[in-house]
């Protein structure tokens, strides 16, 4: 992890525009759609990308390559491989990492249900094959958005604004660096040499992080370039941070480039909720700031701490070529609050919950990239959280690629193994307090008992009621359960299922070895639609399910709107969550069977079964 060391101070002048015909595809009306499937995946041009050149462009630049570039150089840029059509499919094959994008097959991504299409695919030319930075370079500090200072915001301000006025056929331009998650997430890409075809996703599994990593990377290298500084650096939104729990006052003036209009007016400073709820859903109730803070820093303690003790919780299950992204879960980060927050921030008012709030329109928010900046920060984060907490060693995981474009216009081949590592890529964040390292929940039955004594306290003072009348623990009914039998079935009511534990009273040794985990089957949704619930294990019917703060909340499913093809929204996937330390806190470590609660919160998912297994990486 790098240090974190003050912010740079800010140096430069603009570059620049780039131009060059454009090789956007034609707009696709929706009575065209029909055809979608049988017509051939639209191919722009080809053609080179040519820069102009500035005083800053003249300086040697890691990322260059000398002498011819030859045909196979360019088909590898494609994800074109020789051979990678058969060996990618067999199953077979002793190595399957994901391939980048065949660039010129990309067609037009999905908004939603109406089969309504964003035209997302970027211009391309020949690739280079990704270099880290030289070590000689200077260190990008990432500041905490709530922190920056005028100068700071000045710079920003300016660089977002010259990446805006970029013409659509640059690469480098707001609009196609947008697009860039558009056609990664909503199906403009197939993965390349599988058949039948395989859409190409960056969520819901174990490149989620990289992928994210690499994107800022060039956005921000692209800023930096556009204003002539080699040191600037992104902010990031300090959501796990009491000071940073509302959206940064940077992108809250109309007047700014870093405004954004399609956004929860009730979420924004000065709204009537401006506090960000890490654990949010249609039916939350509002809590006051230091009830909300607590709330916030459970969900944090859980998603980094409690829950994701081994890689594939805390990344997501693994990815290879031929497999459905969706068909495999997210981590624990990529759910909460990554997910969460993609919801709140967006207008759910819109037909596609645009910006934040839907994966294809996301990246047009300037917010998205400060949210980001945090999720990455938590990959350097938890690594530092506990044992056994490093990245994969998985040859399938170190050799997926993925291509972007670089500040000199140039298209990037770029693998996982080379992001590994903040400091390699010259990037750092500033240094601030992290208070949600040693949360401790406490169980409803404490909580509960610990609120009816305040309560009738507060009553005795107010009424001077007599001493005799105190406080009661509050009664306990157990849950009424479903049998695992009646399974699948659609959750549009809370349901409480018994589970059997395959082992119990595992020593620490064991425990250490392998994590407990509750996993949810079967999870059948509408891709394009948001859908929250929430999972809590032995819950007493006691009024209100758990919660973040207390110890039976075992953690949610969350899905962010996102299409992949006309006429394919139903998909299914599965949700893991671990529970070691869960059933240590609440004294069921020796129970045969461990009760399973489902709360819905939106939307109304079909669920396929529950188990209790044991999860070792």
């Amino acid at each position: 992890m790098s240090s974190l060391s003050p912010l740079p101070a800010a140096t430069g002048a603009a570059t620049a525009a780039f131009l060059r015909p454009s090789l956007l595809p034609p707009k696709k009306s929706a009575s065209q759609l029909s055809a979608y499937k049988s017509r051939k995946p639209y191919s722009p041009h080809f053609a080179r990308i040519s820069c102009k050149t500035s005083s800053s462009d003249k300086e040697p630049n890691n990322n260059d390559q000398t002498g011819p570039t030859t045909r196979r150089d360019i088909l590898i840029g494609m994800g074109s491989l020789y051979g990678a059509a058969s060996s990618l499919s067999d199953p077979t094959a002793l190595a399957n990492p994901l391939q980048p994008p065949d660039l010129s097959k990309c067609h037009p991504a999905i908004k939603g249900d109406a089969g309504d299409t964003a035209d997302c695919c970027p211009p391309f030319s020949d690739q280079i094959e990704f270099k880290l930075p030289s070590p000689k370079e200077p260190m990008r500090i990432r500041p905490a958005a709530h922190l920056v200072d005028k100068a700071y915001i000045d710079k920003y301000e300016k660089a977002i604004s010259l990446m805006k006025a970029l013409p659509d056929d640059d690469p480098r331009s707001f609009k196609n660096q947008a697009n860039v998650h558009c056609a990664y997430c909503n199906g403009a890409y197939d993965q390349v040499g599988i058949t039948p075809s395989v859409a190409l996703q960056i969520h819901f599994s174990w490149i989620f992080f990289p992928f994210h990593r690499y994107y800022l990377y060039f956005f921000e290298r692209i800023l930096g370039k556009l204003i002539d500084d080699p040191t600037f650096a992104l902010p990031f939104w300090n959501w796990d941070s009491p000071d940073g729990m509302q959206i940064p006052a940077i992108f809250a003036d109309p007047a700014s480039p870093l405004y954004d209009a399609i956004r929860a007016p009730d979420h924004l400073p000065g709204g009537s909720s401006p506090l960000v709820d890490l654990d949010w859903s249609r039916s939350a109730a509002s809590l006051t700031p230091e009830a909300q803070w607590q709330s916030n820093r459970d969900v944090m303690h859980t998603q980094m701490v409690s829950g994701a003790k081994k890689r594939t919780l805390f990344f997501g299950t693994p990815l290879k070529a031929g497999d459905l992204a969706d068909g495999n879960g997210q981590g624990t980060l990529e759910r909460t609050p990554h997910g969460n927050l993609h919801i709140w921030v967006g207008d759910l008012t819109r037909e596609y919950k645009e910006d934040m709030g839907n994966l294809y329109s996301a990246g047009r928010d300037p917010l998205f990239y400060c949210h980001h900046g945090n999720v990455d920060r938590m990959w350097d984060l938890w690594k530092t959280l506990g044992p056994r907490r490093t990245d994969f060693t998985d040859p399938d995981w170190l050799d997926a690629a993925f291509l972007f474009y670089d500040e000199n216009c140039k298209l990037v081949r770029c693998k996982i193994r080379d992001s590994l590592d903040n400091e390699k890529l010259r990037t750092g964040y500033q240094s601030v307090p992290i208070l949600w390292k040693d949360s401790k929940r406490v169980p409803k039955k404490i909580r509960n008992k610990a609120t009816a004594a305040t309560a009738t306290k507060k009553k005795r003072e107010s009424k001077r009621v007599p001493k005799t009348k105190s406080a009661t623990t509050t009664t306990k009914k157990k849950r009424e359960l479903t049998d695992l039998s009646k399974f699948p079935l659609v959750l549009n009511k809370a349901i409480s299922v018994a589970v059997p534990r395959p082992r119990k009273n595992r020593s620490k040794a064991e425990k250490e070895e392998e994590e407990e985990v509750v996993v949810v089957k079967g999870i059948e949704i509408d891709r394009s639609q948001v859908i929250k619930f929430d999972v809590a294990l032995n819950d007493d019917d006691d009024g209100a399910p758990a919660g973040p703060r207390d110890t039976e909340f075992a953690g949610s499913f969350v899905n962010v709107p996102h299409r992949q093809k006309p006429g394919a929204s139903k998909f299914k996937t599965a949700l893991t969550l671990g529970i070691t330390d869960l059933l240590e806190d609440l004294g069921a470590d020796g129970d045969d069977t461990v009760v399973v609660t489902l709360v819905p919160k939106v939307g109304e998912p079909v669920i396929g079964g529950l188990k209790i297994d044991y999860l070792a990486d």
